[in-house]
């Protein structure tokens, strides 16, 4: 019993693992401060001053966080999203451009997710599976497979929400507007929708993924598939 609960205490939380993928609470407000830089600078300046402003601002924040101990990579990447949102703008002649990417991707997420459920294979236990070596039949005990069920739901109808909202304001041409859902649908509900994923993480490791050897493997499957 002690040397199973010593293997429980050094396992690496799943929930934990994806909030640092996408570079947990300050990376996700880092990456928000362009656009609130974007469409401030819009409201005065010309479309190239805009753009170049946000880049700008968007390699500052990327040397602060890689003097503060950050991967460079995982730096570059606003520097990288920001450039191009900014090459789209540029390539539209709107500011509205800088966040076709983001509805776009937004469509896209929808997609994926929902197409996802209906093959009864919910992405969030795809992505729990590939961090445990792909070595669980997770689909096959209701349990789990409902909690990744319900997690996927959760950040369709999230997708779904930021696509409908943010193509109504980009066809409307309301800049602001656009920033402004693009920061209150982004962290806010992203953080909220991570709440269920988590839950969902902690369960099927609970379930399934209680020791290395995959004993939990044997009693998840008990369980079958409808």
């Amino acid at each position: 019993m002690i040397d199973q609960k010593r293997r429980d205490d050094n396992k690496p939380d799943t929930g934990q693992l994806l909030l640092d993928q996408l570079g947990g609470t300050s990376g996700m407000i880092y990456t928000a401060i362009p656009v609130v830089v974007f469409v401030i600078a819009n409201s005065i300046a010309p479309l190239p001053i805009t753009i170049g402003v946000a880049i700008a601002v968007a390699i500052a924040i990327a040397v602060l966080r890689v003097v503060r101990g950050e991967q460079l990579m995982a730096a570059l990447g606003g520097v990288f999203g920001v450039v191009a949102a900014g090459a789209v703008a540029g390539a539209t002649g709107s500011a509205d451009g800088y966040f076709l990417i983001g509805i776009w991707a937004s469509l896209a997420g929808a997609v994926i997710t929902g197409a996802s459920l209906i093959a009864r294979r919910p992405v969030t236990g795809l992505l729990w599976n590939a961090m445990h070596g792909n070595r669980h039949r997770w689909h096959q005990d209701r349990p789990v497979r409902r909690a990744h069920d319900i997690a996927t739901l959760t950040l369709t109808v999230l997708f779904t929400a930021r696509f409908i909202v943010q193509d109504q304001l980009y066809d409307a041409d309301a800049t602001g507007w656009l920033g402004v859902s693009r920061i209150g649908m982004g962290f806010p509900l992203l953080a909220l929708a991570l709440v269920v994923v988590v839950w969902a993480f902690r369960r099927s490791t609970r379930r399934l993924a209680e020791d290395d050897d995959g004993q939990g493997d044997a009693a998840g499957p008990a369980q079958t598939a409808d």
